[in-house]
C-alpha cells in the first residue's frame, strides 16, 4: 500500500507507548479534566491488554520528580518493566528504542504527557529517524494549556502524525462486533469507561433484553409508600 496511514490499526500491526502518566505531570496538565485523562489513558491500557498489544511504559525522573505511574495503569500491566529516563525525550534513551523494535511494528501508537513535550518531540524523532508511524492518542494525552496542547498536536499533524482517541483505537482493534473473543471484553470496557456510550450498554441488557445488572450486589427495593 502506497500509503500506509490507510491502513486501519490491528491488533497485529501496532504496539503502544505510554509516555510519564505520573502525578507530578498530570499537576501540569490545563488540557482536559486530570480524571478524565487517568480515565481514558487506563482504558487505552485494558483495551491494549485484550487485544494482546504490545505496550511500552517509560518514565522520568520518578524519584527526584514525576512520582510513581498512576497504580491503576500499573495495575493493568503488573509484569511490565517500567523504563526509566532522564530526558525529556524517551527517543534519547536506548532502552525505549530497544523495545520499540523488539515489537517488530510500525505503527507506534502514544499516550503521554505532556503533549508539548514529551509526547511532541518522542514523535517528531520516531518518525524521523526511526521510520515508524506514530498515531497520537489525544484524550490520553494532556498539555500545560489548551493552547499547547492544541499547538502540538497540529504541528505534529503538519509532521504526518495521525490524531486519534482513546475508543477509537479500541473499536479500531475489534472492528467486527462478530469477532466474539473480545466482545465481552471490549463492551466491559465501555460499560466502565466509556461514559453514556456505557449507561447506555448497560440500559440496553437490562431493560430491553432482560438481562442481569452488572453489580455483583443485590440491593433490596422498599416499594413507595405514600406520605400521610
Amino acid at each position: 500500500m502506497s500509503n500506509p496511514k490507510l491502513e486501519v490499526l490491528t491488533p497485529t500491526n501496532s504496539q503502544l507507548i505510554f509516555i510519564d502518566h505520573q502525578p507530578q505531570m498530570a499537576f501540569g496538565v490545563q488540557s482536559i479534566d486530570r480524571q478524565t485523562l487517568k480515565n481514558n489513558t487506563v482504558a487505552l491500557a485494558k483495551a491494549a491488554k485484550v487485544f494482546n498489544i504490545p505496550t511500552i511504559i517509560t518514565t522520568v525522573e520518578t524519584d527526584s520528580f514525576s512520582g510513581h505511574t498512576y497504580p491503576e495503569l500499573l495495575d493493568v500491566f503488573p509484569d511490565h518493566k517500567l523504563l526509566e529516563r532522564t530526558s525529556m525525550n524517551s527517543w534519547d534513551d536506548q532502552k525505549v528504542r530497544d523495545a520499540l523494535k523488539a515489537n517488530g511494528r510500525k505503527k507506534v501508537i502514544v499516550s503521554g504527557l505532556w503533549t508539548e513535550v514529551c509526547n511532541n518531540s518522542f514523535a517528531l524523532c520516531a518518525m524521523a529517524e526511526g521510520g515508524y508511524e506514530i498515531y497520537m492518542v489525544a484524550d490520553a494525552s494532556g498539555g500545560t494549556s489548551q493552547l499547547a496542547h492544541d499547538m502540538s498536536m497540529q504541528r505534529m499533524i503538519q509532521a504526518g502524525v495521525v490524531p486519534v482517541t482513546w475508543q477509537q483505537v479500541m473499536l479500531e482493534w475489534q472492528r467486527d462486533w462478530a469477532r466474539k473473543e473480545t466482545y465481552d471484553a471490549v463492551t466491559g470496557i465501555v460499560k466502565e469507561h466509556s461514559g453514556a456510550y456505557g449507561m447506555g450498554i448497560d440500559y440496553a441488557v437490562t431493560m430491553v433484553h432482560k438481562g442481569a445488572e452488572r453489580t455483583k450486589v443485590k440491593n433490596e427495593i422498599l416499594a413507595p409508600i405514600p406520605a400521610k
